[in-house]
């Protein structure tokens, strides 16, 4: 039996290591090998070696694009965050039966193409949607918002996508934290901000961090919300990989800009795995 369940964990192990080498390695080392390679109109890629695709990503045009994802990214956490943490909140103090019908509807919109959900959204925000029709009966407006192809529409696009993401740690560590440790805090005279600040916060600081990567590393690559609520105007650097790779068929570039977005990911992991060692260590957790 012990054999058996040997020879088990061994093709287990086997099957996974296989289908990362095949769906993950080989892609990512194709990526990197046609990034420095040379645009050819016939063939795509020309084996000729060069770092031109990365020099140009000094460009002044490409690094606004990328400073601008960045800005959209952090703005979109913080916006996930500062709504998320509540519900997350409630949600826990919920009854019961209350509390799977709210994690239902959270988790329900999942199910449906992310890419659908956004096609509906341009409808309700359009000039013509549901929002400003019911605002102008409201008597509220005079006159239709302009809230399309505007970056405040690729920001509320994002949040509509990317909430589920940041609610659902927070739930499971605000689930997590042990009342005993409030009590003792309120029974030592701590009111409910310090609370909060000193105990609630560094205990679902997991949850924090887990969610806020969650959602800054998938809002750097959604280029198609940017397409169909920001416009051109509005463009992230995950438009530009798409338009290289597809509408301009600069292969070598578009490889290039999405190995410099990964390094970026990767930064920004490192950063939040730093941050959350060093919160951890100082409340003792």
């Amino acid at each position: 039996m012990n054999k058996m369940h040997k020879y088990f964990k061994k093709i287990v192990i086997l099957i996974v290591f296989f289908w990362l080498v095949l769906f993950v390695l080989i892609p990512n080392l194709i990526i990197i090998v046609t990034s420095f390679m040379t645009k050819d109109d016939t063939t795509l890629v020309k084996m000729v070696l060069t770092f031109d695709s990365y020099i140009r990503l000094f460009d002044p045009l490409y690094t606004k694009v990328l400073l601008h994802t960045l800005s959209i990214a952090i703005f979109t956490t913080i916006c996930c965050l500062l709504c998320g943490y509540p519900f997350a909140f409630i949600l826990v103090h919920m009854p019961d039966k209350l509390r799977f019908i709210s994690l239902f509807l959270l988790i329900a919109p999942l199910w449906t193409s992310s890419l659908v959900r956004i096609y509906g959204l341009k409808i309700f925000l359009s000039t013509k949607g549901y929002l400003n029709e019911f605002l102008l009966w409201m008597g509220i407006i005079d006159t239709p918002l302009r809230i399309i192809y505007t970056p405040e529409a690729v920001i509320l696009g994002l949040i509509y996508i990317l909430q589920p993401f940041m609610v659902i740690p927070l739930y499971s560590s605000i689930q997590k934290l042990d009342n005993s440790v409030i009590e003792a805090a309120r029974d030592l005279g701590a009111n409910k901000i310090q609370i909060f600040i000193r105990i609630i916060i560094p205990l679902t600081l997991p949850g924090i961090i887990a969610g806020s990567m969650l959602v800054m590393l998938s809002s750097l690559g959604m280029f198609y919300v940017s397409d169909l609520l920001g416009g051109a105007h509005n463009l992230l650097i995950g438009n530009v990989i798409k338009n290289q790779f597809l509408n301009i068929g600069n292969w070598p570039f578009g490889a290039a800009t999405s190995i410099v977005l990964n390094i970026l990911m990767g930064m920004l992991m490192y950063i939040y795995y730093r941050v959350g060692n060093l919160m951890s260590n100082k409340v003792g957790l």
